[in-house]
């Protein structure tokens, strides 16, 4: 399984960007897809995953703002993020996995396939 990440760039305060994270070699739907982030000095962290009955979860943070949804005829993830803030900055990654339980999805070394990160800057 490949992953491919996509559609970081500089936004305002406000603003919305749409991730998207294209895969390759499996059919999407047979994963459990997560996003993830990371800031310099920090650990990566769960920011949202869909599994494979279609069921997404956020953490706190980026709900009612971040949208997870998945295009099985694309074999796409895609993030829509909206009401953007700067302490959203970040390199997104996505991540995929085919066994996670739910009580694991947000932990990033349960995944096995990782995605390029994109980078995204919100300035204030």
């Amino acid at each position: 399984v490949q992953l491919q990440a996509s559609g970081g760039g500089l936004v305002q305060t406000g603003g919305s960007l749409r991730l998207s994270c294209e895969v390759s070699g499996r059919n999407v739907r047979n994963y459990v897809v997560g996003w993830f982030r990371q800031t310099p000095g920090k650990e990566r962290e769960f920011v949202a995953a869909i599994r494979l009955r279609g069921d997404t979860h956020y953490t706190p943070p980026v709900k009612g703002r971040l949208t997870i949804s998945r295009d099985n005829a694309a074999n796409t993830v895609a993030l829509q993020m909206n009401s953007l803030k700067p302490e959203d900055t970040a390199v997104y990654y996505c991540a995929a996995d085919s066994r996670l339980i739910l009580s694991s999805i947000s932990n990033p070394s349960q995944y096995d396939y990782w995605g390029q990160g994109t980078l995204v800057t919100v300035s204030s």
